[in-house]
């Protein structure tokens, strides 16, 4: 996987189309990725103590990485990411820019 947590994304297809956020968590071995904000799932919360109220918490569920794309940074458009070599390290760079993605 091109994307790593920390990246900035796009949503590209589904409900969230055209949401961006930040990415939280990846799964590489599943294709997923847990994205801030995006793909909101509701869960109902029992109250713990007594006097204490129930609660609805929304929490972000992950979203298949093939329906994400990387967020340029100089330009702020959806951009394919290559890994090049430079100086013996792999680089990530975007497709668009030429700008060098840190990590």
């Amino acid at each position: 996987m091109k994307i790593k947590k920390g990246d900035t994304v796009i949503v590209i297809s589904g409900a969230d189309k055209g949401k961006s956020g930040k990415i939280l968590h990846v799964y590489p071995k599943k294709g997923k990725v847990l994205v801030e904000g995006v793909n909101l799932k509701k869960r109902h919360r029992r109250s713990r103590r007594s006097g204490e109220k129930g609660q609805i918490i929304e929490k972000p569920n992950q979203i298949d990485a093939s329906n994400v794309m990387f967020l340029d940074p100089k330009q702020n458009v959806k951009t394919r990411i290559v890994i090049s070599r430079e100086g013996g390290k792999s680089v990530r760079i975007a497709k668009k820019s030429g700008a060098v993605i840190e990590k």
